[in-house]
């Protein structure tokens, strides 16, 4: 019975993940922000790849989340550090648009509260149909949206984890109890 209710739980969590990774890939298409793209990209795959293990008792597969869901933690904390500009990283580099395009963070253009001013670079017209536009007076700001994102993914992270865990010694131990019989 005890594996049910994890299991249910682990289910629930994964559903959670694909959810909120689809509301932050919504938002990272939008900024044109590139490696957050494709990380949110093979979290999807993973988090689906767990959830089918966990519906075919697969121990091997919820593992294989497991071991994405440490690294996705990771992934987490960096982009917390990029957004609040921890240990010189800064968020106007171009790095998680690969240095493609100017492009930063949607909730860099368009944050909750913010009073947009024209911020066009003279000679350069915007990009793609996006104006580089700064924001000020904003009710949050746009890097603590980005870090409260992050910080949600990587609590639901967190908790996968531990029921993941949980999920898979009871998927052993019942597999070892029925190689004794």
């Amino acid at each position: 019975m005890g594996s049910c209710s994890g299991r249910c739980t682990l289910l629930a969590l994964c559903t959670l993940q694909l959810v909120t990774i689809l509301e932050r890939q919504v938002f990272d298409f939008l900024g044109y922000q590139w490696a957050p793209i494709l990380a949110n990209f093979v979290h999807s795959v993973v988090v689906i790849l767990g959830l089918f293990g966990t519906i075919q008792y697969r121990p091997r597969y919820i593992m294989v989340y497991v071991v994405w869901a440490a690294v996705w933690v990771t992934w987490n904390v960096f982009i917390i550090c990029f957004y609040l500009e921890v240990g010189g990283l800064s968020r106007d580099s171009g790095l998680l648009t690969f240095n493609l395009s100017r492009h930063r963070s949607w909730w860099q253009e368009h944050g909750p509260g913010c009073l947009h001013e024209g911020a066009s670079p003279a000679g350069l017209r915007p990009l793609h149909g996006q104006a580089l536009v700064s924001s000020t007076g904003c009710s949050l700001e746009p890097g603590h949206v980005e870090a409260l994102h992050s910080s949600l993914q990587i609590l639901v992270a967190l908790l996968g984890f531990v029921y993941s865990c949980y999920v898979v010694s009871m998927l052993m131990e019942e597999e070892d109890s029925c190689l004794r019989k």
